[in-house]
């Protein structure tokens, strides 16, 4: 099967994670800023971003929470930090 030149190792372009979640690049690019404690691109050395699966799994529910669910950029923030301490309590517990 011949790889897509979109899909690196593992990793999305920028441009690929666009065309799939719906979202356009320089909205990422600012998601990226804006929830900078989630959201984390890998960089190659030229400094192009490259996003594993779990990225976007982020950017899809970043998504949900400000088109379906109506949050702020802060409210989804916080909901995502909630969905994190949560997740981190519960693995700790285990």
């Amino acid at each position: 099967m011949r790889r897509s030149p979109l899909y690196n190792g593992g990793y999305m372009s920028i441009g690929a994670v666009s065309a799939l979640t719906g979202v356009e690049v320089h909205t990422l690019r600012y998601w990226e800023k804006e929830f900078s404690e989630f959201l984390k691109p890998r960089r190659t050395g030229g400094k192009q971003r490259r996003y594993s699966a779990d990225d976007v799994t982020l950017i899809l529910e970043i998504k949900r929470l400000l088109k379906q669910e109506m949050y702020s950029i802060a409210g989804a923030r916080r909901v995502l930090a909630q969905s994190y301490r949560d997740s981190t309590s519960a693995r700790a517990a285990a």
